[in-house]
């Protein structure tokens, strides 16, 4: 039987879990103190995720746009007690189908925004009958405090390419580095500094294009930003020192989901440490970065 995504129902629901409030975007809210990777031997890649050019069609990011047209504006940006459990209460689990409630998850922070509009597209296009996602996967994709590497959103809220990582382990897109390639619905990692992982400052973003404003290069992007929140930000390219692109095609892949390991040792690790560029590529299966 095909499960049908049911419309958010709006009674109130609080999830339990004692977290820590964090310092920093790249350190965001929400994280638990569980820091220690486990160690497990090194999987094999979907082969479909070894693809270095991501398809020029760009098929869901139409849907990633108008998925953001749902979010609210503004709601101020934290990365405290207070947006780690507005995101919990935003993105539940009641009566054996997922809740989101964009509303409810503010104050926000950067990936807890994107993972936000990852989820309403998933939903939107479960009820155009465009995906079909098990109860099952679902469950596997609400918010529950993962520490980072387990599971899903452990995964996305990661130090490090978190998101792209995630994308390369379960194949349903394709990363990229070069601008020149983005469109605008791509999810984007910004780097303000030569740092991945546990040094880092970063920034978990939606992409919307480049300009030029006063004879500089600027890049566009939707996310939770300081200090207003969710909305737009538009900042000088010469700001960012790295950055990496995931264009989603294929989230059917999903389907897979719980299949993957528990925790991704890697991105777990990055907690306490940074890692080269060329480990950061490999992970997301980038010949280099």
């Amino acid at each position: 039987m095909h499960f049908r995504f049911h419309p958010p129902t709006f009674r109130a629901f609080v999830l339990g879990a004692s977290l820590p409030i964090l310092a920093a975007c790249s350190a965001v809210a929400g994280k638990s103190s569980e820091t220690k990777p486990e160690t497990s031997a090194k999987r094999k890649q979907p082969a479909s995720s070894n693809a270095l050019a991501p398809n020029p069609a760009a098929p869901w990011n139409d849907s990633i746009l108008a998925a953001i047209e749902k979010m609210p504006i503004g709601g101020g940006y934290s990365i405290g007690v207070d947006a780690r459990d507005a995101l919990l209460a935003g993105i539940a689990w009641e009566e054996d189908k997922p809740a989101l409630r964009p509303k409810s998850a503010q104050p926000s922070f950067c990936s807890g925004a994107t993972y936000f509009v990852f989820l309403v597209t998933l939903a939107q296009q479960q009820r155009a009958g465009q995906l079909i996602l098990t109860p099952d996967v679902w469950r596997t994709l609400i918010v529950e405090g993962q520490a980072d590497g387990q599971g899903v959103w452990g995964r996305w809220n990661a130090n490090g390419p978190g998101t792209a990582r995630l994308f390369f382990e379960t194949g349903i897109g394709t990363n990229f580095t070069d601008i020149k390639t983005a469109k605008p619905g791509d999810f984007m990692k910004i780097f303000w500094n030569e740092s991945i992982g546990a040094a880092e400052k970063g920034h978990s973003v939606i992409y919307l294009g480049t300009n030029v404003s006063n004879g500089q290069e600027t890049v566009s992007f939707w996310s939770s930003n300081q200090p207003g929140g969710y909305g737009g930000k538009e900042v000088p390219m010469s700001k960012i020192k790295r950055m990496v692109f995931s264009r989603l095609e294929d989230p059917s892949k999903l389907a897979d989901v719980a299949k993957l390991p528990r925790k991704d040792a890697f991105l777990a690790s990055l907690e306490e440490k940074s890692v080269t560029p060329v480990a950061a590529a490999e992970a997301v299966g980038l010949k280099k970065w």
